[in-house]
């Protein structure tokens, strides 16, 4: 059994959001297309009150794009996006929600961000997605989404060391790219076991 992880594919990350991903729009109508050859639809969508704590306005003195550590790790700081209720908060008006099966929010919490579909960003609080795949015998999952480089390869890398087989549809993805992350998130993927193609 086969699922097609579709990562959020947002307003925010997509042209003229607050976290805009260059050609995140493109992506949509194909991503659409594919829908029908998978047994499973899974979308997720960063969900984030507001004043959460990945946010760069949280932070006196702080700029978007900033790191700072957080109790879990490093945190790099963003500018506020995809607040819960908010237009940009919303999926692209073009993609088919329609088709999912489920739908995982993520970043709820305000204390810690969460990039992966499968857990946090501390790597131990899980959003109950691994179960939903075993309990349905899903075993096989191609990624797609934005942005490649974070919620992408993350929810690619924890995927793989669950033990699913794992393919990232590149072309189907678009990356943020912030100092050199693109090149460092392909090469944690590739050492995780994951595809690229």
């Amino acid at each position: 059994m086969r699922a097609l992880i579709v990562v959020d594919v947002q307003n925010d990350f997509c042209p003229g959001g607050a976290l805009a991903v260059a050609g995140g729009d493109e992506i949509v109508d194909p991503i659409n297309a594919l829908m029908a050859g998978y047994d499973a639809v899974i979308l997720t969508q960063d969900w984030h009150p507001e004043g959460h704590s990945s946010f760069a306005s949280e932070h006196p003195g702080k700029a978007p794009f900033e790191m700072i550590e957080m109790p879990y790790g490093p945190q790099v700081l963003w500018p506020d996006h995809c607040v819960q209720g908010s237009e940009g908060g919303k999926f692209h008006d073009w993609l088919n929600t329609t088709r999912a099966d489920m739908i995982i929010r993520k970043g709820f919490r305000p204390g810690i961000d969460s990039y992966s579909a499968f857990f946090e960003n501390d790597h131990e609080t899980a959003t109950g997605l691994e179960g939903y795949l075993r309990d349905r015998g899903i075993s096989d999952l191609h990624l797609v989404g934005l942005a490649t480089d974070f919620c992408v390869a993350y929810s690619a890398e924890d995927a793989a060391r669950l033990g699913f087989q794992v393919t990232v549809l590149t072309e189907l993805c678009r990356a943020i790219d912030l100092d050199g992350s693109l090149a460092a998130a392909t090469g944690r993927m590739q050492a995780a076991g994951v595809t690229l193609k």
